[in-house]
């Protein structure tokens, strides 16, 4: 068991080593820095920091009681398949059950609140898939690795199907200039997702897929253009500050009205960026951890018109102050 993690957190580190490579040679969008605006809040707080505290509470204080508690994984349901026949079940049912849930995240006003931040980067690349709220980690996660062990799959399967999801994680938002002609139909990849992540309204409500991009020419959401988009993130304005991300997730805030009124929060927001100032400044090696703004040439939602087929009936869209939206804020 050991001897796997090793081997799977080898092949996400080389796989990462890769993709950061070829992002920097063949740019899906060019001149995107890679210390991007956003950089160390998706490394530092996602990725190692949030993923490190969900693990914990996901397996040992949700998944262990409720084995504990049922004893489902005594019943051994898939013990005695091959261990690649156990990963392909887990994977493609999971991815099965990610594309409804994703895409009722877009169609529902409440559970797009634990989603948005997944679309908040404005520049999107190998890292900005690590940016999602916490609640959303707990539910799919908890959902994926639950019937693993109760089901009684062999343990190695854990760290496998841990590490595809990585893997196909970085590789479905990376800036990599993809065409894979057909097999778009069924490997999903960056050349639809990165449309998924774009503020344009005609996909809005499409590509919701992660692994297997069948399920979105199946059902109706697909969208592949012969372009490319030319503005990402959200249509309203979002916290870039971690812990504001998923208190605005509840309560919706302007960060700017709120740190004018509140002299803690003025306090508290100016806080990272008075101590980085002073520390490039002495340092301006350092700078980079500032980050990279990177000029926009949109300033609000790219207007189309929806892909003709894909819905018949457009989802609700969430409310948001009306301060906050320069266009109509729609979950994507």
């Amino acid at each position: 068991m050991q001897q796997v993690e090793i081997i799977t957190t080898a092949i996400l580190l080389s796989w990462v080593a890769v993709v950061i490579t070829l992002e920097r040679y063949f740019p899906y969008r060019k001149g995107l820095p890679f210390f991007r605006e956003g950089f160390w809040t998706d490394l530092v707080l996602y990725t190692l920091v949030q993923s490190y505290a969900l693990k914990i509470i996901i397996f040992d204080f949700i998944i262990l009681p409720l084995d504990q508690h049922y004893g489902f994984s005594k019943l051994h349901f898939v013990t005695g398949w091959p261990v690649w026949v156990q990963v392909l079940f887990f994977v493609i049912t999971h991815d099965f059950y990610i594309y409804w849930f994703h895409r009722f995240q877009h169609s529902s006003p409440l559970f797009w609140r634990t989603h948005e931040a997944h679309h908040s980067g404005k520049q999107v690349d190998w890292l900005a898939g690590s940016r999602s709220h916490a609640l959303e980690i707990i539910i799919n996660q908890t959902i994926e690795f639950a019937p693993i062990i109760l089901l009684g799959a062999d343990p190695m399967v854990v760290p496998i199907k841990a590490c595809i999801d990585a893997v196909w994680g970085i590789w479905i938002h990376c800036n990599i200039n993809v065409k894979s002609g057909r097999l778009q139909y069924f490997i999903n990849g960056p050349e639809m997702h990165l449309w998924h992540h774009a503020d344009h309204e005609e996909v809005f409500y499409a590509n919701f897929s992660t692994k297997f991009a069948f399920w979105d020419w199946l059902f109706g959401t697909a969208y592949l253009p012969d372009h490319k988009p030319q503005k990402w993130g959200l249509p309203y304005a979002f916290p870039k500050d971690y812990f504001s991300q998923h208190v605005f997730s509840v309560a919706r805030f302007d960060e700017a009205a709120l740190a004018q009124r509140s002299g803690w929060f003025r306090a508290y927001h100016g806080l990272r960026g008075r101590l980085l100032t002073r520390l490039t400044n002495r340092v301006p090696a350092l700078r980079p951890l500032q980050g990279w703004p990177v000029p926009e040439t949109h300033t609000s939602t790219v207007p189309a018109q929806r892909p003709g087929g894909n819905f018949t009936v457009a989802p609700a869209p969430p409310a948001a102050p009306a301060h906050l939206t320069p266009t109509a804020a729609l979950p994507r």
